[in-house]
């Protein structure tokens, strides 16, 4: 990382800026019980958060975004197609690596909220403790479990069977002769130590005691080369190799299937689905005619159990109600729950592998400064004074409730905030990002340098299925040995495009299970189904308008929802399309003026002014961005039309944004092509603290 100014470099670290101070060494909390008072809300350039003071620093490799200019806003490319946007936008970042974290903060973000509390860590954007449910929000965390952790624990699955299958030989053979070897002389948990120590400080230790290899290259069971799932070598950090036309998406997609592969199971296990003990009989008139039961949501449980000849209905069913209240009630914890899992195992990736402009060595350092005492008591502590300790350990735990409890009740009174102080993210992991709190760092770059970010290019092909290209970066071994122990023919063979493999399973049961025909009939019947509702939907749109004339309020908010077909959004960055009220117009960002603010301006009372923010626009509302307090993503329409829609129309709803004020005024703009890039801006461009809900 670069410097604001090279005098101000820590001496054993070598970083320098915000967050690199000797105290920052230490796993101390950021915030004392006596500092958690409210204050106002400050200014980008006042630097009320580690995040703020960050994007606010000059730095010496800079992107585009960090360069100096003379316009109000500098356009870096927002309507432009990828290749013709220039890189890097960040300095010391790949442009591919930004979008991706953009793209995974607008599926992550759906609500903000701002506190005036200094926030724990340093860093703002951690999850409220009151934190909202929503069955899709509570999808969006699983999807995020499985892209940080699922994807990590498979990486690390794949590295311990090359370890273990003695592929490669000379690796494997160093490992179990430094095991082993220290083994002999009770050296094992010294070894490890030292091992964890230089894993933390070194990159170079990383990559070569653990060489890279694509994940879906690499057998679980044999450690060797395997033809991927996906039948090509599309992409490197994927479980099955799938093709992306942008980094990350094919990770993406997998976690999306992942998680509707999950709820396909569960609903084929409440229809009580069981081809094998299906009729033999050909012309299943029946069955051909009805849609796979698995395809719908309504009442298969019940259904299933009349046809089994279970005669309770779901009235006279007793444990129904509160089996479902109790599972409904415990869904907000075990959502913030995979939240916080996801969260430190993202801050322990990036201090591990930070990303600018957070400091590279100060939170390595810290990590391993903690692993250090490990190491030299190990020195000295034998075995069986370790097994000692450890059950003398859950002997107090278990028998040793009243002194605990006294202490704890101690705590509580002294100090009341304590278990917020020990938290990692407070200590530990104090000032190491999530990557929301990475990306919201990012985005306020831009706009301290008045170039806010481009939003990921769209592209609407499929990924071609051609093989990746392999570099060291992504396939490399340790010493002389060729990489994973193969060939180049039988590199080439796995790499190479295989249409059939993405289509095998594990025998000819999980082939009858998966399938989820419809026979002719039933297709006839979807397809006639698709047609009369999207005439539907068409004439509930053309309805909408006519209410809206006279007066509906929710039918104005429906209002241009729904874009025409192939209508490709262009805003930004300045000007958004939206409607308020119904009425067609433009949400306008200013920053020329000395208070930066957001306006709406409805075609009936704008002029044409090149989408800068002046008096003659004559603006129907305008408010300061200051004064923003609340941020929340709303639906164009409820989530059940939606479905119908997209299921129908085959269109991509315009959803809105509500924004409410600090003293209270509310205002929802909706039909809104890129609302996450606009709320994107509106959350960087100054100085609150947000908080998710």
């Amino acid at each position: 990382m670069a410097s604001q100014d090279t005098r101000d470099r820590n001496a054993a670290t070598g970083d320098a800026g915000p967050g690199t101070g000797f105290k920052d060494l230490l796993p101390l909390p950021a915030t004392n019980p006596t500092d958690l008072d409210a204050t106002t809300n400050d200014s980008l350039s006042s630097e009320p958060t580690l995040s703020h003071a960050l994007a606010t620093g000059a730095y010496d490799e800079k992107g585009l975004a960090q360069q100096d200019h003379e316009r109000e806003v500098l356009d870096l490319g927002w309507n432009e197609e990828k290749h013709h946007i220039a890189a890097p936008l960040v300095g010391g970042m790949d442009n591919e690596e930004l979008w991706l974290l953009i793209r995974r903060f607008n599926k992550q973000i759906y609500h903000l909220k701002a506190t005036p509390f200094p926030p724990p860590g340093g860093l703002d954007l951690n999850i409220a403790d009151e934190e909202e449910f929503s069955p899709d929000k509570m999808r969006a965390n699983i999807e995020r479990l499985y892209m940080t952790v699922g994807v990590g624990l498979l990486a690390f699955v794949k590295h311990i069977a090359r370890l273990r299958s003695w592929r490669e030989t000379r690796r494997t053979f160093y490992f179990a002769a430094a095991y082993f070897v220290a083994w002999l002389f009770d050296f094992i948990v010294p070894l490890l130590s030292a091992v964890l120590i230089a894993l933390i400080v070194s990159p170079k230790a990383r990559s070569l005691l653990f060489p890279p290899a694509p994940v879906s290259l690499v057998d679980s069971k044999t450690g060797g080369v395997q033809k991927p799932k996906a039948g090509v070598l599309g992409s490197h950090d994927s479980a099955t190799g799938a093709s992306e036309n942008h980094k990350g998406e094919a990770v993406e997609q997998e976690a999306s299937n992942f998680v509707s592969g999950i709820a396909s199971i569960a609903l084929s296990s409440a229809a009580g689905k069981h081809p094998q003990g299906d009729p033999d009989s050909a012309d299943d008139a029946a069955g051909d005619g009805a849609p796979d039961p698995t395809a719908l949501a309504s009442s298969v449980a019940d259904a299933k159990d009349k046809t089994s000849g279970n005669k309770t209905s779901a009235k006279h069913d007793k444990t129904k109600v509160p089996m479902e209240t109790a599972m409904w009630t415990k869904m907000r914890p075990i959502m913030h729950g995979v939240g916080d899992i996801s969260d430190g195992w993202e801050r322990f990736s990036n201090a591990l592998s930070p990303t600018p402009p957070f400091p590279h060595e100060t939170h390595r350092l810290r990590l391993a400064a903690v692993v250090m005492p490990i190491f030299g008591i190990s020195l000295f502590v034998t075995s069986y004074m370790f097994m000692k300790g450890v059950m003398f350990g859950v002997g107090f735990g278990f028998f040793g409730d009243p002194v605990i409890s006294k202490g704890l009740n101690w705590l509580n009174t002294t100090f009341p905030d304590w278990q917020k102080l020990l938290e990692l993210r407070n200590t530990l992991l104090k000032g190491i990002p999530t990557n929301a709190q990475l990306t919201i760092t990012l985005l306020r770059i831009g706009e301290a340098n008045k170039a806010p970010l481009p939003p990921p290019p769209r592209i609407d092909e499929a990924p071609p299925n051609q093989p990746a290209e392999l570099t060291d970066e992504h396939l490399r071994a340790a010493g002389a040995e060729p990489p994973l122990n193969a060939t180049p023919a039988e590199l080439n063979a796995a790499i190479q495009h295989d249409p059939k493999t993405a289509h095998e399973t594990g025998g000819a049961d999980i082939d009858a299970a998966k399938d989820a025909k419809h026979g002719h009939k039933g297709n006839r019947v979807l397809n006639f189904f698709r047609g009369f509702t999207k005439a539907g939907v068409k004439t509930a749109i053309g309805t909408d308008t006519v209410r809206a004339k006279i007066g509906s309020h929710h039918a104005k908010n429906r209002l241009g929802a729904v874009p025409p077909a192939n209508d490709v959004p262009i805003s930004g960055p300045v000007e958004f399309k939206a409607r308020y009220n119904g009425k067609k117009g433009q949400v306008f960002l200013s920053t020329a003026a000395t208070i930066p603010a957001l306006a709406f301006s409805s075609k009936d009372t704008q002029e044409q002014v090149g989408g800068e923010l002046r008096e003659d626009l004559h603006p129907l509302w305008s408010i300061a961005i200051a004064d923003i307090a609340e941020l929340k993503k709303i639906g164009g329409y409820g989530w059940k039309a939606k479905l119908i829609v997209g299921w129908s129309m085959e269109r991509e709803v315009a959803d809105g944004l509500e924004i409410t004020t600090t003293t209270g005024e509310t205002h929802k703009i909706t039909a809104v092509p890129l609302r996450d890039e606009l709320f994107n801006r509106l959350i960087a461009m100054d100085g609150q603290k947000w908080e998710a809900w």
